[in-house]
């Protein structure tokens, strides 16, 4: 894997916890409770804010500090299309310039996302599926087109995605198919698994959200 610096693994650990869900939308992001968190000094979580700042995953200009960007379902539909693009390349060259070691660590975070999965440990699946596509894609050694991807998850409900019921379970046999054509270097199916893994997840946001349109609409009978 690459280096990275401290303010790049920080701000990797603060991604994750957006993504997962551990930081909550909107939630206020305070440098000094990162820092002792971490056991690090102030100035890598700085830096590493700035960076999220870049990317879109926090905003420092309201009058309470660094807050987590909420999600904008209006503008989702065109990312959903941007991540397939550029993950589906991310896949491509991770089929093609992955090392034994780098599946192996693929591999082993997909098993920690289905045990996960199986054992209904949600806040430990949300984690661990982000660890996985940020592994996967490192394999890829395209850091400049791994940026932009990480640009559009900062508006991305994954959170949300990985809250629905029987989704996790579900993801992890996506997970495990993705990995199977990595493995035997099956570039093409790879890359179609991957399209329907993300396609999957955005179906079962949109079937989510219709159906709670349908149960709030008026005179509509509640549930029991």
């Amino acid at each position: 894997m690459e280096y990275r610096t401290k303010e790049e693994q920080v701000a990797d650990h603060l991604r994750e916890a957006i993504l997962s869900g551990r930081l909550a939308r909107g939630a206020r992001l305070k440098q000094a409770e990162i820092a002792e968190q971490l056991q690090i000094s102030i100035t890598p979580v700085r830096e590493a804010l700035r960076l999220l700042e870049a990317e879109g995953y926090i905003d420092s200009r309201s009058y309470k500090g660094a807050t987590v960007v909420p999600f904008d379902i209006g503008a989702s539909n065109e990312i959903l299309n941007l991540r397939i693009l550029l993950e589906g390349q991310l896949v491509r060259y991770a089929v093609e310039r992955a090392t034994t070691h780098d599946l192996q660590e693929i591999r082993k975070l997909a098993d920690e996302f289905a045990m996960a999965a199986a054992q209904k440990d949600s806040a430990a699946a949300r984690g661990a599926n982000y660890r996985f596509h940020r592994r996967m894609y490192d394999a890829a050694k395209a850091p400049q087109t791994l940026h932009f991807v990480q640009i559009l998850w900062a508006r991305y409900p994954f959170d949300i995605i990985n809250r629905i019921g029987g989704r996790a379970e579900r993801a992890a046999e996506e997970h495990a198919e993705l990995l199977r054509c990595m493995i035997e270097g099956d570039v093409a199916g790879a890359m179609l698994c991957l399209r329907r893994h993300i396609e999957a997840g955005w179906s079962e946001l949109n079937d989510m959200l219709k159906a709670r349109q349908d149960d709030n609409a008026p005179g509509t009978a509640p549930s029991d």
